[in-house]
């Protein structure tokens, strides 16, 4: 079990250049090979140790050259300029996986992940509907994406589909959507009607509370 205390409460964001429903959520290659994407949250309650981080942003963006659990990932942080000294160095915390116990999120994302690129910090506008599967997150200057829901191909109409993951190490449920991203970051690349996974989640050093 992992010594330090810490929590992310919060509204939780997946897209990535794949088909709809993440080939990663049921151990299968990506639709293209490989994956390029980003996770972002908007943290309603948090902290590390003694450092609080209710109301912070932030998001990830990734390339991966073949499925993920092949590794050689890089990744580029991108933080809530609003963030502290003290605040960023506590989502580092987290994010390095040291402070979480073996085969939780940021724990694998560690083990995977071989290149870094230096973070940037960026004012943030996140808004986020899940059961209305409307959802959009600006890193202003960096990051862009928006998702709605997928639509019926003969109707035009919404269509719904949830994913569930009872033993999840990401979320435990997820409504899936339909996402545009735009990232001119570290990691550029640029998709149109990809996948979208929208979830509240919780998560503990130990994994997801919820």
């Amino acid at each position: 079990m992992a010594a330090s205390d810490w929590r992310l409460e919060g509204e939780w964001m997946k897209n990535c250049s794949c088909a709809f429903g993440c080939p990663c959520d049921f151990n299968a290659r990506p639709t293209q090979g490989y994956c390029k994407g980003l996770v972002a949250m908007r943290i309603a309650k948090g902290h590390f140790e003694g450092t609080r981080l209710d109301g912070l942003c932030f998001a990830i963006t990734v390339d991966f050259p073949g499925p993920l659990h092949e590794g050689n990932g890089t990744i580029q942080p991108i933080i809530d300029e609003r963030a502290t000294a003290e605040q960023r160095q506590a989502l580092f915390d987290i994010f390095s996986g040291k402070h979480s116990a073996e085969g939780t999120l940021f724990q694998i994302v560690s083990m995977i992940v071989t290149k870094i690129h230096d973070p940037v910090f960026v004012p943030f506008e996140f808004s986020f509907d899940k059961d209305g599967r409307i959802a959009r997150l600006l890193a202003r200057g960096v990051l862009e994406t928006d998702v709605e829901p997928i639509k019926n191909p003969v109707t035009g109409d919404p269509h719904r589909i949830q994913v569930v993951m009872p033993e999840g190490f990401e979320h435990r449920a997820a409504e899936v959507a339909s996402a545009n991203i735009r990232s001119t970051g570290a990691i550029p690349f640029e998709t149109r009607g990809t996948h979208s996974s929208l979830a509240n989640v919780v998560q503990t050093p130990e994994g997801v509370a919820a």
